[in-house]
């Protein structure tokens, strides 16, 4: 018996093997929902789960390499999004329009604020851009709600203030008329 079949016999191996068997298949399961995924599996003959562990390693491996991970970190933002964005507006259920709209304006706000701090945050934080990816698709995932969370928890509160603050009447000066100076 060689060497590589002792390994593949070992217990540890037969259980991260099925373990590994195992989530694939709920990835494979979670992953036939969306009817893009199972477009490409047809065409390209390669299983969707394997497509998408490879386009999230090839993200990774892109972020490693400083000057591609801000371009990466956009495409993560707006690329996925904006698609599922136009296949919301296409829907009849208003629920997946709140969420992409939600989604939308909470982004929004995070680049608002990150043109202001971008350097600061890039020299101080290493792998700032993994990090906003991440965050990225906390946002965007429904079974996290990071969207709806980040806008009712954070966004909301400081646009009710702001919003309050510029209602609050500013007191009316006392102008007297001008009065005519006899000369």
């Amino acid at each position: 018996m060689s060497a590589a079949q002792k390994v593949q016999q070992h217990p540890l191996f037969v259980q991260a093997q099925n373990k590994a068997a195992y989530y694939n298949a709920q990835l494979d399961k979670e992953l036939t929902k969306y009817p893009v995924l199972n477009n490409l599996e047809q065409r390209t003959q390669v299983p969707k789960t394997y497509a998408v562990i490879g386009t999230l390693a090839l993200i990774v491996f892109l972020h490693s390499f400083n000057a591609l991970a801000a371009p990466v970190s956009n495409l993560v933002g707006w690329g996925l999004p904006a698609y599922l964005s136009f296949k919301a507006i296409e829907s009849p259920s208003p629920h997946d329009d709140v969420q992409w709209l939600t989604y939308w304006v909470v982004f929004g706000f995070f680049n608002f604020l990150e043109s202001f701090a971008l350097r600061l945050v890039l020299y101080y934080v290493p792998w700032y851009f993994a990090f906003k990816s991440a965050f990225i698709v906390w946002l965007q995932l429904p079974a996290f709600r990071g969207a709806q969370v980040a806008y009712f928890n954070v966004i909301k509160p400081v646009l009710a203030n702001v919003s309050s603050q510029s209602r609050v009447t500013v007191p009316a000066t006392t102008n007297p008329e001008p009065t005519a100076h006899a000369e």
